[in-house]
């Protein structure tokens, strides 16, 4: 007997060192391939950037994954609870593999096998973590002895509360949501701190299968994993019988955040998007959770771009219909219908044309609601129904009322609109086309185009920086200009090709004279053009042709926008801020856009009487007085000259129309005593607007839209007069003082100093002297 006592002993032995062998072979093959796991000590999960608007609403966010990091101190014991109870009830027992759990596995897989039923697993949360953030998600035996090995040293590196901290952010939970934080909101518009057991056991059933558990898609089986994660809570005694049966009785409610990432906000995001990437790159962009702080004024944002699109469709409209979408025959005709996809602030259906009558066209939309198109609705196409439409056409269709649509086209025409600070250079609403789903192409900041006369302020503002008064005389008759070797003789026109004579320095701005601008330049000179044009940041490096004086270099709408700011600043250069403040995830400032600063706030007290003065370092371009004096000659652009359609307003405004040669890009730019909106309006591919589409009739009506709606009589204040200027009335044809037999006056500011160097009642002869100088060089 005792010999063969001796003999198993020996087997035993043998077996358990040859074991014993096996196991520490495997141990050291796998360790040394493991991954490295101590980053993890001082790991944070990527986190998205948030972008905010001026007064603080989160508009957009810029993340590759959908995530706000919460420290295992703010994470409620609700939440920690129905995790553990649903994925690893002795997590703060065991040393990383729950040995109880894998014998109960085992025993569960072999009933499983028998049955044909999916087998369950038994990682522990610490091997979740290794495999979610060390291993791939490959199921073999080779990856679970990586995971167990990586879970024992995990315990060992890490604390139980950093181990769960970093599994509750970084699981994915469904619906792009990763970590409970973003989870909590997406599923039931809630911070984690709000959440109840019900709440947060439907959070915690969701990491076996998000998507098979979705409650948006299948609340039915979400219900049900829920009321498992339930009974596990009452099991454990985290809620009582009375609360269980509470919880699993009552319905799941959701509600999805109510996101106001606007659609209309998506231009001016993008803007920001690229530019920040460009300065930080893009991983500190998308993963280290920057707060973007920008001056979109949401209210103006909105209304931009709808006026945007209302002059566009009004334009769109004047040159009649282009067509269908397409023709569908099918039964399930409104299918795969993404790629016509608008905007949902556009408003706009798609709907398929069913029946043609001789007043009324029957259709239907994509969402099966039946209506009608009634005959006056397509008086803009100048055709009858059945010159426009065929059975089974495809079209865009806007809902009026119940069982009334209206027919939409999406026009092929594009342009841009930007609002802006002029004092600080804040761009506050800015969009770049029709729709963003269509195009992405940006053309307030990204279109380079010629601005026509919309330059035009700027050759006479340099004017008046020479030496000229808004009374001066220009002879406004035909001129021809060499230009140079190789390129033809010049001959510009005015629009209308009429010539006026002798005329004002302000009439040549007011009803936007070619030839006296033309003629300003060449008494100016070309290099004092081209620099000026640099320094405002208009043009970079334009051609050194005199025909740059009428706007023929290109430019985009938010440079030339831009530059109008420094005639209501008084004469001072601002860049365009999309972006006021960068804080990084711990509310470190690490960029800051505001140029101004408080002078004497540290000596101010709130007891004194004294105000804070308010300085800035902007460039000085051109001096405040003719800063005033164009605000004043561009407010007489709207009383009687291009920008008259804006008079009805009864604003406080001025401005300026720009119309490139043959009607290719219209433009309008306006300002208020503290706004300044720029239009323009075009094709992508540049050609003819239509013979009578000019500035004022395509681009002014967007301003006219937006201003009327943004801005009301107190907010438009009047301009401010610049110090050294002195007004006088003056007889507005000759430029002289006026007097009791003068018919046509208006109030002119001059400069104190040109008044005193030349006695005002000899201006006129003085005008006539110069242009008589100017008549024998020129002819």
């Amino acid at each position: 007997m005792s010999k063969l006592i001796k003999k198993l002993l020996i087997v035993l032995t043998v077996f358990s060192l040859l074991g014993f062998i096996t196991m520490f072979s495997v141990l050291w093959t796998y360790s040394n391939k493991l991954p490295d796991y101590k980053f993890l000590k001082n790991y944070k999960p990527p986190v998205s950037s948030k972008v905010y608007s001026g007064n603080g609403i989160l508009i957009s966010d810029f993340s590759a994954e959908k995530r706000i990091f919460i420290p295992f101190n703010a994470i409620p014991k609700k939440i920690i609870n129905s995790f553990l109870s649903s994925e690893d009830k002795n997590f703060f027992k065991h040393p990383g593999v729950d040995a109880k759990g894998v014998l109960r596995a085992i025993k569960n897989n072999i009933f499983n096998l028998i049955r044909s039923n999916r087998l369950e697993g038994a990682s522990t949360i610490t091997q979740q973590v290794a495999k979610n953030f060390l291993l791939s998600n490959e199921v073999s035996l080779d990856r679970k002895i990586k995971e167990a090995i990586l879970a024992f040293r995990i315990e060992r590196a890490l604390s139980k509360e950093r181990i769960l901290e970093l599994y509750l952010n970084q699981i994915y939970l469904g619906e792009g949501s990763y970590g409970i934080a973003s989870a909590s909101l997406r599923y039931f518009n809630k911070p984690i701190s709000e959440l109840n057991y019900s709440e947060s056991a439907l959070l915690a059933a969701l990491p076996k299968a998000p998507s098979k558990y979705n409650p948006y898609k299948n609340k039915e089986l979400a219900t049900y994993r829920r009321n498992l994660v339930l009974k596990n809570l009452y099991d454990n005694n985290y809620i009582s019988k009375y609360k269980f049966e509470e919880f699993i009785n009552s319905e799941i409610i959701l509600e999805k955040r109510k996101r106001i990432f606007l659609e209309d906000t998506r231009y001016f995001v993008e803007e920001i998007r690229k530019k920040i990437i460009k300065e930080y790159g893009y991983d500190k962009v998308y993963k280290l959770g920057l707060n973007i702080k920008t001056p979109i004024n949401l209210d103006f944002q909105n209304l931009a771009a709808a006026s945007l699109r209302k002059g566009l469709l009004e334009y769109d409209k004047r040159k009649g219909w282009r067509g269908p979408l397409e023709n569908r025959k099918q039964k399930n005709w409104n299918r795969n219908l993404e790629k016509f996809n608008l905007e949902k602030k556009i408003g706009w259906q798609i709907a398929i044309v069913k029946r043609i009558d001789k007043f009324e066209t029957v259709i239907e939309t994509s969402n099966k609601e039946k209506g009608i198109i009634s005959f006056e609705d397509i008086n803009w196409t100048r055709k009858n129904f059945d010159q426009i439409f065929k059975i089974n056409d495809l079209i865009y269709v806007n809902k009026i009322s119940d069982g009334v649509f209206s027919l939409r086209q999406l026009p092929n025409v594009n342009g841009g609109i930007v609002v802006m600070d002029p004092y600080s250079g804040r761009v506050l609403a800015m969009s770049g086309g029709f729709s963003f789903k269509k195009s992405e192409f940006n053309r307030a900041s990204q279109a380079k185009r010629q601005p026509g006369s919309a330059f035009k302020p700027f050759i006479y503002a340099l004017a008046l920086e020479n030496n000229y008064t808004p009374s001066s005389l220009i002879l406004d008759a035909p001129i021809v200009l060499d230009q140079g070797d190789d390129l033809k003789m010049w001959k510009p026109e005015n629009y209308g090709k009429k010539f006026y004579g002798l005329s004002t320095l302000r009439t040549g701005v007011e009803k936007s004279r070619n030839l006296m601008t033309v003629r300003i330049s060449q008494r100016l000179g070309i290099d004092k053009i081209i620099n000026f044009s640099k320094k405002l940041n208009i043009y970079e490096n334009p051609d050194e042709l005199m025909s740059v004086s009428l706007g023929s270099a290109e430019t985009t709408l938010l440079n030339i926008t831009t530059a109008y700011c420094s005639f209501v600043n008084g004469g001072k250069l601002v860049t365009p801020i999309i972006i006021d403040r960068i804080q990084d995830s711990q509310g470190n400032t690490i960029s800051n856009n505001e140029k101004r600063f408080c002078e004497n706030c540290d000596k101010i007290s709130f007891k004194g009487d004294n105000l804070p003065k308010i300085k800035n370092n902007f460039k000085q371009i051109f001096s405040p007085q003719t800063a005033y004096q164009m605000t004043s000659i561009l407010e007489g652009a709207i009383q009687r000259g291009t920008g008259k359609r804006l008079r009805d307003l009864n604003l406080q405004i001025a401005g300026k129309t720009g119309t490139t040669n043959n009607n290719t890009d219209t433009w309008f730019i306006g300002f208020t005593s503290n706004l300044v909106v720029g239009v323009y309006v075009g094709y992508d591919n540049p050609k003819k607007l239509g013979k009578y589409e000019t500035g004022s009739k395509t681009a002014l009506p967007i301003f006219k839209d937006f201003i009327k709606n943004a801005v009301n009589n107190y907010e438009a204040r009047p301009f401010k007069i610049a110090k050294g200027i002195k007004m006088m009335v003056i007889d507005a044809d000759t430029g002289k003082k006026a007097d009791f037999g003068s018919k046509k006056t208006i109030i002119e500011s001059y400069k104190k100093e040109k008044i005193e160097n030349q006695a005002f009642i000899s201006n006129y002869e003085y005008n006539l002297n110069i242009l008589k100088k100017n008549i024998l060089k020129f002819y």
